[in-house]
Order: structure tokens, then sequence, then C-alpha cells
């Protein structure tokens, strides 16, 4: 995939999907389909990165990393991705947006978006508009309808609650996959070593949405192997000094030094809540407990 944002590359004919995508569900997935099955167009992306460029008013906890997105991106089939900062494009008027950005820059052949898309200077400009634009400029538009799942439309806004309320069960039924954080590995106390349990530590960024506290069930990605886990996701109320959220994962059967890789968690399913134990041995005696509810 080329990431022509800052790129001058001119482009072959593509068939564009329109969407900040923030957490590649499957109605996401459905509208950037479109863009793929499109014979003799390139399938691109036009997309913002939403770890840094968004204001403040229009930011939401991001459900995976823009890193994340762009991954997927790529392994979906994905041949170019646009994604300037908000800045760049907020100011444009909604025929701006088409003609400078969707014509000029990544030559147009079609575009698909969903029914909540809108574009140009505040917001202007919905799906009808760019289907009114599309006509004028000569590339075919395409709205998709929303994608539904228990007779519910499947939103970001729905699964960043039920990533909250721990349920990631429901939560990866609504993406398509499991929600994986993919994070550096950070030094800890390294007290799970001394419980026989050692862990790999990241700090999951506060601009993501947190799941609730608790243990998981996780697949970790070592070296191209998925790796079953147990992932703690809190404070460590037992041995933490501070409030800040830490994922912390016990790779069964595995051993060895994963510190300043970046690691892929992969949540599957939520255990218990988070709870302050009285002494380590309790903490012990409950993550043996943990560990064995995850075969």
């Amino acid at each position: 995939m080329i990431d022509i944002t800052y790129n001058a590359l001119t482009v072959e004919k593509t068939a564009i999907a329109l969407g900040y995508f923030d957490g590649l569900h499957q109605g996401h997935v459905y509208v950037i389909g479109k863009a793929l099955s499109q014979k003799g167009l390139k399938p691109a992306v036009f997309t913002f990165n939403c770890d840094t460029t968004l204001p403040k008013f229009a930011k939401q906890e991001d459900i995976i990393s823009f890193e994340n997105k762009r991954e997927m991106l790529e392994k979906m089939g994905v041949e170019y991705l646009y994604a300037p900062d908000y800045a760049e494009v907020c100011g444009l008027s909604c025929e701006e947006f088409v003609s400078e950005i969707l014509v000029k820059r990544l030559n147009v052949g079609f575009t698909c978006c969903g029914e909540s898309f809108r574009f140009g200077k505040g917001g202007k400009g919905d799906p009808k508009k760019l289907c009114e634009l599309s006509e004028k400029y000569g590339f075919t538009a395409y709205i998709a309808e929303d994608v539904c799942l228990d007779g519910e439309p499947i939103s970001s806004t729905r699964i960043r609650e039920l990533i909250r309320d721990g349920n990631i069960e429901q939560a990866n039924r609504l993406l398509g996959y499991e929600l994986s954080f993919k994070l550096p590995v950070i030094h800890g106390n390294e007290i799970g070593r001394t419980l026989s349990f050692p862990t790999i530590n990241q700090i999951i960024p506060s601009t993501n949405v947190i799941p609730r506290f608790g243990v998981y069930k996780s697949f970790v990605q070592v070296d191209g192997k998925n790796l079953r886990g147990i992932t703690n996701i809190g404070i460590r109320p037992t041995v933490g000094k501070n409030d800040e959220i830490i994922m912390e994962t016990h790779i069964l059967n595995f051993s060895g030094d994963l510190y300043g890789k970046n690691i892929a968690v992969s949540l599957c399913g939520f255990l218990r809540e988070e709870k302050k134990f009285a002494d380590l041995r309790a903490l012990k005696e409950q993550i043996a407990r943990d560990v064995k509810n995850t075969l």
C-alpha cells in the first residue's frame, strides 16, 4: 500500500472509500469492500490519522490506533492511502473537496461512503451532495446502507460501549475481529516473575477506548505465532503504585525477552473484575485459577 498523503505521485484511476474508519468494523469493511471490488480501478482510502489530526471537539476514544488501521487496510488489499491532517481539508467547501482532493489528487473514478459520512467546511456535505457533485465531475458515487447485527446497525459508538462494559465477545462480533492493542513492551516491577507468572507490560494510550478493568482471555502475537495469554487491564491495586493504566499479560508456555518490541495482544473473553488481594500469595492463587480458566 502506498501512502500518498505527502507524496506527489500521480495515481491511476481509483475507487475511493471515504470515512474516518476508526474501528474498521464490519460496516466499514463493507464500504471499503465496494472500492476493492471495482474492476479496472485501484482501491484507495481517504481517511484521517486518528492519532493526531482531529480537533478536540471531534475526537473520540479510538478503537484502534492509526498504525493498526494502516496495517489492516493493507492486508485488505487497499493500494493507496490518503490521510491528511484535518486542518488541511476542513476549510474546503464541498465542491473544493471533490475537485481538489478526489478528482485532482486521487484521480477518482468511483467513490463510496456510509450514510453518516460528512465532508466540506462545517460538515455541510452529505451523501446526497456527494452524488450531485459526482454527476458534475464524472465519477460514480455509491452510498452504502448500514450493516446490521442482531437487528441494530453496527456503529463505533455501540462498540465503544461494549468495550467499556467488558462485553468483549460482543464487541468482537461487531468488529469482525478480536480487539487488539499493538504496543511496545515496557519494564515493570517484575513481581509477576516472583509469582511464577512473568508478564509483559504495556501502556494503553489515553486516546484509546479503555476496556473495563479486569482480567481477559487473550492471544499474543510473538514471532508469527499466536500464543494464549491472560491479560489484566487496570491499575493493579495489589501491587501498583499509581493510577497509570497498565495492560499486563502472562503468555502461557512462553519464555523470552520482549522488552522494547511492539507486541499485539488481542482480547477474546472477560474473566473477572480487577480486585485487590490481601497479599501476594492470594494473588498468585487467583492467577493460577485464571490461567486454568483460559484453557
